[in-house]
């Protein structure tokens, strides 16, 4: 693609030139990893929220000055620009946008064909700065240190995987599935409170509400598929 010249799709390529005009027509405008710094030469990231690789951080910090660079995400969108960490967290940004705009089951299947996790929420550390121990080979030792992972130290290691709690990645996961049912069938609010294990219609609406910042029944007319 030429300089100026630009794709006829939703999603547009950034090409630094003619004073990025797609980015004032609302166009989303993704850069993956150092691609960021493509972003901050067009000033697209004065005043917006952007990562990268976390050893180029500082780099961006210095090409971007009116930008807020976020340091501890994967990927982080600040209205239509999008800026993700390394190349891993770039699929993740990746299959954030097809989830965005194609429901949660064209994500999960996108994200199997990848063989990779359906979803790493963006707000999760780049690397885990303690990785959990070597587990020895021999079932006897073994099966000592499994017994001798108390709730406490499963916790923490649950933590440094992930990047968030049992707790609140178990509600991410019951929040999604009740995603898929209000996009996918004409169940009521109550049985997709059920279904997804979020027990009462009150629950799923609080929990999406702070989660999606949307009811049950908004989601549900945004995103039902035909």
């Amino acid at each position: 693609m030429r300089p100026g010249e630009w794709q006829d799709s939703h999603y547009q390529v950034l090409s630094c030139h003619e004073d990025c005009r797609p980015a004032r027509w609302g166009a989303t405008i993704a850069a993956l990893c150092s691609g960021a710094f493509t972003l901050a030469a067009a000033g697209l990231l004065d005043g917006r929220r952007a990562t990268t690789y976390w050893r180029l951080l500082d780099a961006l910090a210095a090409a971007a000055p009116a930008a807020q660079i976020e340091r501890d995400v994967l990927y982080v969108g600040d209205g239509p620009v999008l800026t993700s960490a390394g190349v891993v967290g770039g699929l993740d940004l990746c299959l954030h946008l097809a989830r965005r705009d194609h429901g949660v089951d064209v994500a999960a299947a996108l994200a199997r064909r990848l063989v990779m996790s359906p979803v790493r929420e963006g707000g999760q550390a780049q690397y885990v700065p303690a990785p959990a121990q070597h587990r020895p080979d021999q079932p006897g030792v073994a099966a000592t240190m499994d017994w001798a992972m108390s709730e406490r130290t499963f916790h923490r290691v649950f933590v440094a995987a992930t990047g968030t709690t049992p707790g609140r990645w178990l509600v991410a996961q019951r929040v999604r599935q009740a995603q898929r049912l209000l996009e996918t069938s004409d169940l009521s609010v109550e049985r997709v409170a059920e279904r997804s294990g979020l027990g009462a219609p009150a629950n799923l609406r609080r929990r999406m509400r702070s989660v999606l910042g949307v009811s049950p029944a908004t989601y549900r007319r945004a995103f039902r598929s035909p």
